[in-house]
């Protein structure tokens, strides 16, 4: 049986106890921006370090094509070199001179855009002068990967400089670039870190890491994470296992150090997305705290990276039909939010909600299209998406499985008007896909004659819905409102005024203090979540016997979220 060890906390700051003592990620750029104006930006949008330590070159930094596929890619920005030669990124003001030369490595993330042309270029001085090139395996490659260099080229100096240069015709990009000391006679070999959600709920999870190791049972070592429980195999008595860290919350990153003998480890990651998938039907009001990241609530994920798409303390109006909660809001380039539902593969899916591009002055020119909702499979593959078209001062929207498309309707629309679209798949007709522009609601069915349809290759599953952003110049300031995903049409044949009303629904007294009473006219099953005005979840329960315990609440002022049968309802509830 494997058993918890004693964990030894060491707390020193000095350099000498840290394997890695310089890393820099390059931030999170709004804007591609050169090193001058970067290296004045305010933090995220700018250099990790500063001061003693300088970034010059003619390069740029960032955030599209962000790093991945490598432990500890950082996913933020990046160094972009581009294909005219000569392009280089230059750190100036290293100190490694606490440090053995034979121990010294180097090691950064690094693509190219052409795997024959000449490769990345790099040399080190500590003259800023005299430059020396250092000499390691290339396996150039279009995904992002990691390069190590060790083997006692880089010196060990108080004024180290190191360069990279792309020296042909190829684009490449760099980032996370990191020194550390690793000693040469260490026989400690960490491997691969797998990261592991410990649940998937609405609330703030944990999560554990697990790191196989081989070459020990020769030293006294100690491990030290920055959050979270070591056990698992102690590496001290243990010559070949698994290091087990368990209990780091979710949204904080992992840092463990391994210290013994000559070995110095240090293993960065982030944090998984510990999210639960969200059962049909789903209805999402938006409701979370303003300006706030849609991507950081538990329903919801970021992909790739740049500017959040931000709840705003606002609502859309189709027709009678009024949003409540909030609305999610996005413009130009930027990352996309995921959410999840129940993994689909019989019957039909439909995912309708209201938008509004309020503001289309950063789309220059006539006929630029983009896609900025989607349909996906469980993987996360793109399967329908819905287009915008500018079209002088106005637009179309246009539907397709492709991410280009010609399939317009021909009415022209306005910005500030709210449409109301609904997107369609049926799996026994599994090559068509609806969507349907301005409905009426009340009358919706599975038979309502689609205003567009798309011709799409077989789908195997459907298992998620995406906000996209796409490009400065391509994508408008859009409001989205009222998302609702299922799989009976029926539940989009509702009045205006029921589309998300719960029949008969009371909630007293209010204020409250030791128990609030929930009541609806259908006695069904009702879910309550309770989030504090900073956007917290502080409680998550069924109601049973039409009450709810919240005398662990304290005093203030909470939104409550109910949902019952599909329907969603927030109400505001004061606790004293």
């Amino acid at each position: 049986m494997k058993k918890i060890y004693s964990l030894l906390l060491l707390f020193a700051v000095t350099l000498s106890f840290a394997q890695t003592f310089y890393s820099e990620n390059f931030g999170t750029p709004t804007v591609n921006s050169l090193f001058p104006a970067y290296t004045s930006g305010t933090a995220p949008a700018t250099f990790q370090n500063s001061g003693t330590i300088t970034y010059t070159g003619n390069g740029d930094v960032r955030s599209s094509a962000a790093s991945s596929g490598y432990t500890g890619a950082s996913g933020g920005g990046n160094v972009f070199l581009t294909s005219t030669a000569g392009k280089f990124i230059q750190i100036n003001g290293l100190n490694s001179s606490s440090y053995l030369q034979s121990d010294l490595q180097l090691s950064f993330g690094h693509s190219t855009s052409n795997t024959t042309l000449a490769q990345l270029a790099v040399e080190v001085s500590i003259n800023g002068s005299t430059w020396t090139a250092l000499t390691f395996p290339q396996n150039p490659t279009t995904a992002w990967n990691l390069i190590t260099i060790g083997g006692g080229q880089i010196p060990s100096s108080s004024t180290l400089s190191i360069r990279f240069t792309q020296p042909a015709t190829a684009q490449m990009r760099i980032d996370d670039v990191k020194l550390a000391s690793v000693s040469a006679s260490c026989t400690l070999a960490l491997g691969t870190p797998v990261v592991t959600c410990n649940t998937s709920t609405l609330a703030l999870d944990n999560y554990t890491v697990t790191i196989p190791y081989t070459g020990a049972g020769n030293a006294t070592y100690v491990i030290t994470p920055n959050f979270g429980t070591v056990g698992g195999d102690n590496p001290t008595t243990v010559a070949a296992g698994n290091i087990i860290i368990s209990g780091i919350t979710e949204g904080t990153a992992y840092s463990i150090n391994v210290l013994g003998g000559t070995c110095n480890f240090t293993l960065n990651g982030n944090s998984p997305d510990c999210k639960p998938i969200n059962t049909l039907p789903f209805n999402e009001p938006f409701n979370y705290t303003a300006t706030s990241s849609l991507g950081s609530q538990q329903s919801w994920s970021n992909l790739n990276s740049g500017d959040n798409i931000i709840i705003e303390a606002n609502n859309l109006s189709y027709g009678t039909l009024t949003g409540t909660g909030n609305l999610a809001g996005f413009s130009g380039d930027g990352l996309e939010a995921f959410t999840p539902f129940t993994q689909t593969i019989l019957g039909t899916i439909y995912a309708g909600f209201m938008f509004s591009i309020t503001d289309y002055t950063n789309v220059t020119t006539d006929g630029t299209a983009t896609y900025f909702a989607t349909l996906t499979d469980a993987a996360k593959n793109f399967k329908a998406r819905l287009f915008i078209k500018k079209v002088a001062s106005q637009y179309q929207i246009g539907f397709d499985s492709a991410s280009t498309t010609t399939n317009y309707d021909l009415s022209l629309r306005n910005v500030g008007d709210v449409v109301y679209v609904i997107l369609g798949y049926d799996f026994a007709n599994n090559t068509v896909l609806n969507a349907w522009i301005n409905p009426n609601l009340a009358t919706f069915s599975s038979t309502t004659p689609p205003t567009l349809t798309a011709t799409t290759t077989a789908i195997a599953d459907l298992g998620g819905f995406v906000l996209r952003q796409d490009g400065l110049t391509s994508t408008p300031s859009i409001k989205v409102d009222e998302l609702k995903i299922s799989n009976v049409a029926t539940d989009f044949t509702l009045s205006a005024s029921t589309f998300t009303q719960i029949n008969g629904l009371k909630m007293y007294p209010n204020p409250a203090k030791n128990n609030l009473y929930i009541e609806t006219t259908n006695n069904s099953d009702i879910k309550v979540t309770i989030t504090n005005m900073l956007g917290k979840e502080v409680l998550t329960t069924k109601v049973i016997n039409n009450s709810i315990n919240i005398s662990n609440l304290t005093t203030g002022i909470y939104i409550v979220k109910i949902t019952e049968e599909g329907k969603t309802v927030t109400r505001k509830l004061i606790i004293n």
